[in-house]
């Protein structure tokens, strides 16, 4: 699987040794998935790898399924494995570009864009939009940004008897500060 994910990424970047690279190591991604009345369902990974090629607007990012981090330990491991099943899919992956970027317009004022891409979640890829804010400051690109996601896109099961207690859409941002390579 690792071997998969650096061949999709280096397939992605070919022209990296000419590009202005930018990438990132410790991205934050969140999701939620809460529902009223119920236990929050609430998670992050504060080490998401991103790679955003700034001469294409080519982005890809990827996620040890594992380093999400619930508030409670017996939640963390029923979804580790019950619903992403870690040990069969140990990784999410997104690959994909944000339309109309041009690095000579960003500035220290944030400006939207939207990123289009595919995110492989428990194995299924699916064609995700996204709305995101990007900046740049002291030589660093600052993005962030959300999307929903649904658990039966994906194929992952939840079971009937807590149905109720876990939402149908999952909302998923991202906050990334990327660094020239």
């Amino acid at each position: 699987m690792k071997k998969l994910v650096l061949i999709v990424i280096s397939l992605l970047f070919t022209n990296l040794v000419l590009a202005q690279k930018y990438s990132s190591k410790t991205g934050k991604v969140t999701f939620e998935a809460s529902v009223p009345l119920f236990e929050d369902v609430f998670a992050q990974d504060g080490n998401n790898v991103v790679i955003l090629n700034a001469d294409t607007g080519d982005i890809a990012s990827v996620s040890v399924v594992k380093n999400f981090h619930f508030k409670t330990k017996l939640m963390e491991e029923h979804f580790n494995e019950s619903y992403a099943e870690t040990a069969k899919y140990p990784k999410s992956t997104f690959t994909g570009k944000i339309i109309s970027f041009d690095k000579a317009k960003l500035s220290a004022t944030p400006q939207k864009y939207t990123i289009q891409g595919t995110l492989n979640f428990h194995g299924v890829n699916k064609s995700v939009s996204s709305p995101a804010t990007i900046y740049a400051k002291d030589g660093k690109i600052y993005m962030q940004g959300s999307f929903v996601a649904r658990p039966a896109d994906h194929n992952v099961t939840i079971p009937k008897m807590v149905t109720k207690k876990i939402a149908e859409s999952v909302n998923v941002n991202y906050n990334y500060v990327l660094v020239k390579q």
